[in-house]
């Protein structure tokens, strides 16, 4: 091989490449250049746009976070309305029922008469012993004449003392058969009076036991009367109730709110249910059936710090914690964790720790997120 072609070959080699990196740097200084002037003509475009008005801050109501020493808390107890006297009328004696003057429902006042029994023997037995105590009586007047003759005999020496001494006697018999057929009357008497059965008080016939014309035993069933003028609720509560809460109670009586008075508390407990009975007099504008239920509800308050906020404003975060959003002082949206202790009509008592400059989102709390800036409006 010639020794002068070799260097050659190396010179072509060396030239080619230097071309082909020459061509190659020339691409990329015109691939530079050509996006330094689209960045260029993009950059004056952006420039010659008018930048976007900034959107409003969102207004939101807020309050102040009032912090409360203790929180009140409605206890239900499901009691029953019965009547303030209830009766079961018989009569003292036995004997056939002739007249039944009231039927169930009607209304009676005291001292009405409701039923009677046949009388017929005992008004018979009061004329005998009516005509027998004036008979004893005649004959009293003998005696009494009698003992006033001996007594004169006597003295003047014509009659013994035993003569005076029998007169005596016969007259002081007389008078205590007198007095015997006297008090018989009284019992009879009494009898007629009591085959009358009156009301004790005022109030509604409930159930009529009988129809008229039986043969009642003593004590048997007639009537039962109710007094209607003021219902009374009778309820069972359990021993942590404090019966000083009790005295001016509420309830719950076919949906509407009544006024109830305590009358009293049984000092005993109920073996079955463990309960105190507590009896209450429902307010006279009451309407109630006796036998039907009411509602007592019984309001305790319980110690513990914390405020109120509407259900609307608690918000479920991570781990099942309970928020609350709140306004610091720079306008700034914030997440308060709280712990939910009551929920009562659509409210919940809740406690946490809350800075002093914040305030809590009335309402709208769906609006807005943690971290955006607001505007407040007191008095939400």
């Amino acid at each position: 091989m010639d020794p002068i072609a070799k260097p050659r070959s190396i010179l072509r080699r060396m030239a080619r490449k230097t071309v082909s990196l020459t061509l190659t740097l020339g691409a990329i200084g015109a691939a530079g250049v050509v996006v330094m002037v689209a960045s260029n003509m993009i950059a004056q475009r952006a420039q010659a746009i008018e930048p976007p008005t900034a959107a409003p801050s969102i207004m939101v109501p807020v309050s102040p976070i009032q912090m409360e020493d203790s929180y009140a808390v409605d206890r239900h107890f499901v009691g029953q309305i019965e009547p303030r006297l209830t009766a079961v009328l018989s009569f003292e004696l036995s004997g056939r029922l002739t007249e039944l003057l009231v039927e169930e429902g009607d209304t009676v006042e005291q001292g009405d008469v409701l039923a009677r029994l046949d009388t017929d023997l005992l008004e018979s037995d009061l004329k005998r012993l009516t005509a027998s105590r004036a008979a004893l009586a005649a004959q009293l007047v003998f005696a009494e004449r009698s003992v006033e003759r001996s007594s004169s005999l006597t003295d003047r020496g014509f009659t013994s003392e035993e003569r005076l001494d029998q007169a005596r006697a016969n007259r002081d018999e007389l008078i205590a058969r007198i007095a015997e057929t006297e008090a018989a009357r009284d019992a009879v008497a009494i009898q007629i009076a009591k085959s009358e059965l009156f009301a004790p008080f005022s109030g509604q016939i409930g159930q009529r036991s009988v129809d008229g014309g039986e043969t009642l035993t003593v004590g048997q069933a007639v009537v039962t009367l109710m007094e209607t003028g003021r219902p009374q609720l009778r309820a069972g509560l359990p021993l942590s109730v404090d019966t000083d809460q009790l005295t001016d109670a509420m309830i719950r009586l076919d949906g509407a709110e009544v006024n109830a008075s305590l009358v009293h508390v049984r000092p005993d407990i109920d073996p079955v249910t463990r309960t105190r009975t507590a009896i209450f007099d429902v307010d006279t504008g009451a309407r109630a059936a006796f036998g039907q239920t009411a509602t007592l509800t019984v309001q305790s308050e319980i110690p513990q710090s914390g405020l109120w906020v509407q259900l609307d404003a608690l918000q479920e975060g991570t781990g099942g914690v309970w928020t609350v959003l709140v306004v610091d002082a720079e306008g700034i949206v914030r997440n308060a964790a709280v712990e939910v202790l009551h929920i009562a009509d659509g409210r919940a008592f809740v406690q946490g720790t809350f800075a002093e400059d914040h305030r809590l989102v009335a309402e709208g709390a769906h609006r807005v997120t943690p971290g955006q800036s607001v505007r407040i409006r007191e008095g939400g």
